[in-house]
């Protein structure tokens, strides 16, 4: 049977940035006190796992440190893979100028000029599933990234679109011979629970 390697891939805790609504992108606001505490939460809710990696983006790999610290297992790796899609002239505006300077492009997944593409963003982070996989086969990992470069991968697989709030995330299967599906959605902690936002 061939081996199957499971991928736990979340969404980092809270930013600076997703508390004022700010699209993020590839720049690199750093957790609040409220993403520090969804992490907290959401380790006590996870079983054990093999290994844990995370993007090289501070809200991604500190959130990944804080669980990785609570589970007992590390250290965290970090893979510039797994960091968010470039949003461009977006990185830094709400979602109201957004709506404003680029009207439907949101509603239609469109990007605007200068932002990285779909594909490109679906390609780097499916070879990082697969790096990460080859380094632990047929094992467990926990991987923490964005939502913007998981819901990308997800429609490029052709699972189902999902808005992913701060620790949600999903199973994703990486089997021996480099085929990656899109698994169950999880969300780890309760959104209400701390105010959660974008």
């Amino acid at each position: 049977m061939a081996e199957v390697t499971r991928l736990l891939v979340l969404r980092h805790g809270e930013s600076e940035w997703n508390a004022l609504g700010r699209w993020q992108g590839q720049a690199d606001p750093p957790l609040t006190e409220v993403g520090l505490r969804q992490a907290v939460a959401a380790a006590e809710q996870l079983g054990g796992f093999d290994a844990v990696w995370a993007s090289t983006l501070q809200r991604a790999a500190h959130t990944a440190a804080v669980l990785s610290e609570v589970l007992g297992v590390g250290p965290v790796q970090l893979h510039p893979g797994l960091v968010e899609a470039s949003f461009g002239p977006w990185q830094g505006l709400t979602v109201h100028q957004i709506e404003e300077g680029w009207p439907g492009y949101l509603a239609e997944h469109r990007r605007p000029e200068g932002a990285e593409d779909p594909e490109v963003v679906a390609t780097r982070a499916l070879a990082a599933f697969r790096e990460i996989a080859a380094a632990t086969p047929g094992g467990e990992v926990l991987v923490v990234t964005h939502a913007g470069l998981i819901r990308t991968t997800r429609r490029h697989l052709l699972a189902p679109d999902i808005r992913f709030t701060n620790l949600g995330g999903c199973w994703v299967t990486v089997r021996a011979d480099g085929r990656v599906e899109a698994g169950e959605p999880v969300q780890l902690v309760d959104p209400t629970a701390f105010g959660d936002t974008l």
